[in-house]
């Protein structure tokens, strides 16, 4: 089944854009076995990502539709496993989970980012979870924000996430059935 990419800038309206074209999908998907279901990958860090979580979650419960939502901020590859033939997915974002893979382990020492290999598992062990979701008849719709607008950055880190990210949304699009950029709450599909 199809797998959905939208990006856009930080409250661009990529999220609600992705929202309303999982629950249109959901309604005419005719199985009797059919879920909805939301993937969250952000964590409440500060003050500001409780807010967007929060946001988001009074979002869904304004729908008339009820949303199953499975908190994955780290293991995504567990929850794309235990998905179903009909389920209809939406995953937000690809952008907080790359951050929590950078820093898994952080609290016991040392970050996925300075182990070498461990970035490079996580992506690998995510891309064969998804090539595994287009063989199964579920629909994923994936969120992630644009970052590239601005030059290369000096922090040597910062600018790793920035490539691997650019990276990632390069394979996402290239297994994608449609591609989508949210600017300004304007959609432009590219594919």
């Amino acid at each position: 089944m199809p797998l959905i990419f939208i990006s856009g800038g930080v409250r661009s309206g990529k999220s609600h854009f992705a929202e309303k074209a999982a629950v249109l999908h959901y309604q005419h998907n005719n199985s009797i076995h059919k879920r909805l279901i939301y993937i969250a990958s952000g964590v409440a860090m500060d003050v500001e990502m409780e807010k967007r979580i929060v946001r988001h979650q009074s979002d869904r419960l304004k729908q008339a539709i009820a949303w199953h939502t499975i908190e994955a901020p780290y293991q995504i590859q567990n929850v794309f496993d235990n998905l179903v033939e009909d389920d209809v997915v939406l995953w937000d974002c690809v952008t907080t989970w790359l951050t929590n893979a950078f820093y898994e382990g952080f609290d016991r020492g040392t970050p996925c980012v300075e182990k070498p290999g461990c970035l490079e598992e996580k992506l690998r062990n995510m891309k064969s979870s998804v090539q595994t979701l287009l063989d199964k008849k579920v629909t994923l719709f994936v969120v992630s924000n644009e970052l590239f607008d601005e030059p290369p950055y000096e922090n040597e880190e910062v600018e790793l996430y920035r490539q691997m990210l650019g990276t990632l949304h390069q394979w996402f699009v290239s297994v994608a059935y449609e591609a989508y950029e949210i600017n300004y709450g304007i959609v432009k599909k590219w594919k």
